[in-house]
């Protein structure tokens, strides 16, 4: 048997194949270079978008920041608006109604 096998691949033509074009990889190699055509096109706006949030997230902590005033802001104009409010502030700035006595007290010992 042996014999014969070798009888008949003495008998066949060989075949030389000829180098051509490998679909297979050149089809892998297109598929790549689109893949990563695609994902290029994807980082710009991914690297928007990311930009974009962090922005936000600072305005949103500056709106924040600026309630917190309005609010404190608030409350100090209530507190002006109301009765002896002038009286008040002017006291601590030192002032005295005209013909008060004024009165300086020396030596307190610390509140420990």
């Amino acid at each position: 048997m042996r014999g014969e096998a070798e009888a008949m691949a003495a008998a066949r033509p060989t075949v030389r194949v000829r180098p051509g074009i490998r679909w297979d990889r050149l089809s892998r190699v297109t598929l790549l270079c689109v893949l990563v055509a695609l994902v290029g096109l994807y980082v710009g706006p991914a690297r928007s978008y990311v930009s974009t949030v962090r922005e936000a997230a600072h305005r949103r902590a500056a709106v924040t920041e600026l309630q917190r005033e309005r609010a404190r802001l608030l409350a100090r104009r209530a507190a002006l608006q109301g009765l002896g409010a002038a009286e008040r502030e002017a006291r601590r700035m030192g002032m005295i109604r005209p013909g008060e006595r004024p009165y300086i007290v020396e030596h307190l010992p610390t509140g420990r």
